[in-house]
């Protein structure tokens, strides 16, 4: 796997809010915030841009701009000030924010995408596909990322896990991106880039 010099990741939704498991319910994958984190400090110490996406919801909801749980988890905190970009969206795709992540990337001249952060299959699959379908190269790390169980029509309910592997097979088998681990991510980066 070759990882572009200059490629993005993505970091999507890494907020205080989803730990409130009163409001979204059970997890999977709890080591996403370690493999993020990791994948951070690797863009970062090898001059890649690391760009942050900020969910702002409705009021009554705990990523609501007027909600604690609205502010970025501190490991991102952490490193916000080394981030190339801050996104600031009201909807699923990071694609439809502010300010405009496709002209940043344009102007850039960046190509390739890593998605990753929170939830699975909801900002980070909604991302990743329409990067793909911009053309984009996109990657997505699945285990830098997680969702929580969902219940749907005709009380049909999927696992947190389920939902995951159905990230994984509409991202990979639809061909919007491809599906990798935080561990081949970080072995690619460190890798010299081909001139």
């Amino acid at each position: 796997m070759e990882i572009a010099a200059d490629a993005a990741l993505l970091v999507i939704d890494v907020q205080k809010g989803f730990d409130d498991t009163a409001f979204w319910g059970p997890r999977n994958n709890p080591g996403a915030e370690r493999n993020i984190t990791a994948l951070m400090d690797a863009w970062q110490a090898t001059g890649r841009p690391v760009v942050l996406v900020q969910h702002a919801s409705r009021p009554g909801s705990v990523l609501a701009p007027d909600h604690p749980g609205h502010a970025f988890k501190d490991l991102v905190a952490e490193r916000a000030d080394r981030a190339a970009l801050l996104v600031r969206k009201t909807v699923n795709s990071a694609f439809y924010g502010t300010p405009d992540l496709a002209d940043w990337l344009a102007a850039q001249g960046i190509r390739q995408l890593v998605v990753a952060g929170i939830q699975t299959n909801m900002c980070v699959e909604t991302t990743a596909r329409m990067g793909g379908n911009l053309g984009y190269d996109v990657l997505v790390p699945l285990d830098a990322t997680h969702t929580f169980d969902l219940s749907g029509p005709a009380g049909l309910r999927l696992s947190a896990d389920q939902l995951a592997e159905a990230t994984a097979v509409n991202l990979q088998g639809g061909r919007f991106a491809r599906v990798v681990t935080t561990g081949q991510l970080l072995s690619a980066v460190a890798a010299p880039v081909p001139a």
